[in-house]
Parts: C-alpha cells; structure tokens; sequence
C-alpha cells in the first residue's frame, strides 16, 4: 500500500524524527551524517568524477552481466551539479534483466531529480519498475509505475524538503560511497534515510570494514571496505559490502547473502586508456531525452513558421501528388524532375539539365 504524502512541515536539523509507516518507529538521521554531507569539498568532487566498470559473475565463476557507474560535471537549467549515471546488465536463470539510474545531485548530495528504472523480461510475463523523483515547490515529489504482465501500478508520493535532510537514494549512495572511500575512513554513527519499494521513509547505515587485500587482474592490491544496511517497513535489512582502491575505484560488490558479486577484472593503471565504451542509450538520459525533445520542439515550431509564411508550398506538393497519382509513372524521380523544370527559369539552360542533388 501507498504511503500517504507527509502534510506537516517538521523541523530539520540533525535529529530529524519521523514516525514509520504502520510500526510507530522514530527513524533518526544523525548529526554524524549530516555533517558529512555538509562537509564535501569541490576538490574531493572532482577527484569522483571518473567511470567504473565492473563485471558481474555468479559464484562458480559464470560470467552474468555487467555494471557500470559514471560521475561527471553537469548543469540543470542553471544550477551546477553532479551527473550520475549507473547502469546494471545481465540474466537472472537466463531471462534478461537490468538497471538504470540517472540522477543530477548537488554539491552536497541532495537530490535535485532522480530517474530509476528495473526490468526482468521473463517468458510469458516481464515485471518493469519506473521511479521518477525531483524537487518541486519546496517538496519531493515522487512517481513510480510497475507493470507486472499487463497490469499496471501506479503510485504518487510528496515529501517537504524540510523531512528529507539527509536523504540517501538509489543515485546518491553510489557518489556517497565514493566520497568515503577517499577519505577511507567510515565517521561512527553515520545513520541516513532512504526510501524502500513502497516509497515509505526508512534508515540505512554505512559502517566501516576495513582494509584487506584482494587480487585484481593479476595484482595483490589494499581495498577499503565498506557495508551498507538498507532496513525495510515491510521485509528484512538488506546489506551490501563494497570493496575501493585508494584512488576511490569500486573494486567489488556483493550484495549479502547472494550468489552473484560484481567485481573489476583490470586495474585502471593496467588499461591503455580509460575504460570500456559503454553503449549509449538516450531515452534512458534525463539531460539528453530532454535536448532532444526541446529541439525536436524547436524544428517544428520553426517548420510550421515557415509553411505558415509560404501558403504556396502546400498548393504546389498537393498539385504534384496528384498529377503524379493520376500518371502512375515507373520513374518516380525522372517524372518530378520533369515536372518541377519549368519552375526552374532564372537558372541557366545548362544547369536545367542537371539532375537533381539529394
């Protein structure tokens, strides 16, 4: 069930209280956490911005898929921000599946507009889940659409701002994480909120698990561990152990309990030169769905300017269509060509003869 949106406006600061949905439990968000985010430097941003590209096996060794993540500088509208693109490839027992997240993110973390997407095409029914977040009026608006099959679900949720200092999502974890790494240290009590599946506001930790060593294409190398525990309304925490190089590069991700861990074949000294291309697919891109779509505007707004100014245009291809439709000609180019020479009397006798240039 939908969690009904928050009308209140409660107080921000580093305690923040909010009642869980259907438990009665306060979820806190400490100042430890905070202060981390307030913390973030311009320099420890540009030392993000880079690309990880991991593999995903099973625990035999089978090859699954593939995970990428890419940090870049950006803008949306006029407000400079972080780009985060992550994208998750593979099969489950064989059927195809994947994830997406796009998201624009302040200097400090903060969630400007977020786009997840999760598919598994299974036979005879596929399940799709779509997430889209961004700040709207002060609030955090919230739209997901699952279609199981041929049903579909949709849900609505609005969040004040004023709730969600400290807020940790699908997008923000992933340059969070990076930012630890960095500093390869985890602050104690580092306790932030997050949204689970049913959009309700819940707690998820970050703990520190060291260092160890862990091959890496060949090379014995020290990684940075660090687990995180997302903790549901309605199911049991789940946690994630992830493993970086002291350049802040994910070395590996395991999700608990499960047979399946992502994990970098080459170290990023080892490659020629940056990392694998990974294709590129546009609809799935908030920043270029929506060039696209305001030049898409633009064309046909300056296409319908024109016609406007030159009624003669439509007369002319109508009468065309039709004398060619009465002629049914076998060369449909030769005929045109023909038909539009008269038209062409300003041009010289030599340059009517030359057939037309596509």
């Amino acid at each position: 069930m939908m969690e009904a949106p928050l009308e209140e406006e409660r107080p921000t600061g580093a305690s923040v209280g909010i009642e869980g949905a259907d438990h009665g439990q306060e979820l806190k968000v400490s100042e430890e956490a905070v202060s981390f985010m307030s913390s973030i430097e311009p320099e420890e941003l540009q030392r993000c911005v880079f690309a990880d590209s991991l593999v995903t096996v099973s625990e035999g060794g089978r090859d699954l898929g593939k995970f990428s993540v890419t940090v870049e500088f950006s803008h949306r509208g006029q407000q400079p921000c972080m780009l985060l693109h992550a994208q998750s490839q593979g099969t489950i027992d064989d059927n195809p599946c994947g994830t997406t997240v796009t998201a624009y993110l302040s200097t400090e973390l903060e969630v400007l507009e977020e786009e997840y997407h999760e598919f598994v095409k299974l036979e005879g029914k596929s399940l799709d889940k779509r997430c889209h977040m961004v700040q709207r009026d002060s609030h955090m608006v919230i739209d997901k659409v699952t279609t199981v099959g041929e049903e579909v679900t949709k849900e609505s949720v609005s969040y004040p701002m004023s709730v969600l200092r400290g807020l940790v999502t699908e997008g923000s974890n992933l340059l969070l994480m990076r930012l630890i790494a960095l500093r390869k240290k985890v602050p104690e009590n580092m306790n932030f909120m997050s949204l689970d599946q049913g959009l309700h506001i819940i707690n998820t930790t970050f703990s520190e698990l060291g260092l160890k060593q862990l091959d890496v294409g060949g090379e014995t190398v020290e990684v940075f561990g660090l687990e995180r525990t997302v903790h549901s309304v309605e199911d049991s925490p789940t946690t994630w152990q992830s493993y970086f190089l002291g350049d802040g590069h994910l070395a590996s991700r395991v999700q608990v309990g499960s047979p399946v861990t992502m994990r970098l074949l080459q170290l990023p000294s080892q490659l020629q030169r940056g990392f694998e291309k990974i294709p590129l697919v546009w609809e799935e891109d908030m920043q270029m769905c929506s060039k696209f779509l305001d030049r898409k505007e633009e064309l046909k707004a300056n296409h319908t300017s024109y016609l406007r100014q030159h009624p003669e245009i439509r007369a002319l291809i109508s009468d065309f269509l039709q004398f060619l439709l009465l002629r049914k000609p076998d060369d449909v180019v030769q005929f045109a060509r023909e038909y539009f020479l008269p038209f062409a009397s300003s041009r010289s006798p030599e340059a009517s003869l030359k057939p037309l240039s596509l």
